[in-house]
């Protein structure tokens, strides 16, 4: 149920964002009274799954969806109609509009991708708000993974700084790693200031790692398992754990390791319950659990902010702009061969995994703004058979006064679907790989 539930977000999502963006080549095409022959939602080789045609233009949903398209009259595009170029130009098509049209036509796509990431994000700011931890509210520190101990972080630091700046939001500490390449990280520990650097060499393991630091949170029970050891010993929700065996284990992270050690063993657990200290004693099975989780609710005093209408109109456009530029950082890492970053660059498996596995609107929307944003950055890249490589033809025609001919933006289509299928491969062949592996 999971992986439908998963898929259907996928789905919508990227049936919005092709309508949304196909409809920016549309809406400037009519404007310019260029013809429009075709608008489909995903690809339609051999076949259609649904078509009609309203006056000039056939609308229709394809089988395939790896995207969509508008079929624009005397324009050379994936559909490569060799024989409508042969004919004569008419002035309903692309080919006869003056080079500011055409390029207006073709930058509407990307536009409006930008557009509606501005939109989705003010909506989403006006009607949830916006809630984090900030990162000095992550007052008890953090858990390190294996990564972060390689590097010097040890359990229970409080992360102060990165390169001496604040780090506002605590899911923003990775992130920020990675992409402002950070060099130190200034931290407190047990009272004491401490500085530790970060490698280079970190950077193609912290791409893979997904558990490199996390709040460190005390251990108090949620809830219980069916069959709990320790809800029959007569431990209760709201129960604080500080020690095991009469050794300190007031956190998650040290009690779940120290349990670890005792499988078939006998062991004593102390809570804080109503200000007295109790002793539990247990006897754990081979699995050496008691049965037990951690409530992380009102562990952490969280940030909220709300925005009336007005407000969230800016407060949109600022988080439209953060999350455009922290994406073309991804793809500085991506060109450094040191980083091994393509070794990450993921396909649609990846892409709807980053989708949770329950139907929640907040991360639907979240998530297809951010995909908004980087279908429109992809989309500006200067390769033929994209948006960025038609645009930069324009410009180039723009600036010389002179047009590139049929047959090099042929040929020019051709290779750029050639370099768009390799990167497909390459993608979901990633994904492939990490399935089995």
């Amino acid at each position: 149920m999971e992986i439908l539930i998963k898929i259907g977000q996928l789905l919508l999502s990227l049936s919005i964002l092709v309508i949304f963006h196909e409809a920016g080549h549309f809406t400037f095409a009519k404007i310019f009274k260029a013809r429009v022959e075709k608008f489909y939602m995903f690809f339609n080789p051999w076949f259609s799954l649904f078509k009609k045609k309203i006056g000039e233009t056939e609308y229709g949903i394809g089988w395939i969806p790896l995207g969509g398209y508008v079929k624009i009259a005397g324009m050379i595009d994936e559909s490569m109609d060799k024989e409508q170029m042969k004919k004569p130009p008419q002035p309903w098509e692309f080919r006869s509009k003056p080079a500011w049209q055409r390029f207006f036509i073709m930058f509407g796509g990307v536009l409006v991708n930008f557009l509606l990431a501005f939109v989705i994000y003010s909506m989403i700011l006006f009607t949830w708000g916006e809630e984090y931890l900030p990162t000095e509210n992550a007052k008890y520190g953090i858990v390190c993974d294996s990564v972060a101990q390689s590097i010097g972080l040890q359990n229970g630091d409080k992360i102060l700084t990165l390169d001496n700046k604040k780090v506002e939001k605590f899911t923003s500490i990775v992130p920020n790693i990675l992409l402002d390449e950070v060099k130190t990280i200034q931290l407190e520990r047990n009272g004491e200031l401490v500085n530790v650097e970060v490698p280079e060499s970190i950077i193609p393991v912290l791409l893979k790692d997904k558990n490199f630091i996390s709040p460190r949170i005390p251990f108090i029970i949620g809830g219980f398992t069916k069959k709990s050891i320790a809800k029959t010993l007569g431990l209760k929700k709201g129960d604080r754990i500080i020690s095991l065996n009469h050794t300190n284990a007031e956190y998650a992270d040290i009690f779940t390791r120290e349990l670890k050690k005792y499988k078939n063993k006998q062991v004593v657990v102390s809570v804080v319950r109503d200000n007295d200290t109790l002793d539990f004693t247990a006897q754990l099975s081979e699995t050496g659990m008691l049965g037990i989780s951690v409530d992380i609710n009102n562990v952490f005093e969280l940030k909220k902010i709300n925005y009336t209408f007005f407000q969230a109109i800016p407060a949109g456009v600022t988080k439209s702009y953060r999350m455009g530029a922290n994406y073309l950082k991804q793809f500085k890492i991506l060109f450094k061969p040191e980083t091994e970053a393509y070794k990450s660059v993921g396909g649609f498996i990846s892409i709807g995994n980053i989708f949770p596995g329950q139907w929640d609107w907040l991360s639907f929307w979240s998530l297809t703004a951010f995909l908004s944003i980087m279908l429109g950055i992809i989309n500006l890249l200067p390769i033929p058979a994209l948006d960025g490589g038609h645009i930069l033809f324009l410009i180039y025609e723009m600036v010389t006064r002179r047009k590139p001919s049929d047959k090099f933006l042929e040929y020019a289509q051709i290779v750029g679907m050639i370099i768009l299928f390799a990167l497909l491969i390459l993608a979901n062949g990633n994904d492939i790989f990490k399935l089995f592996n």
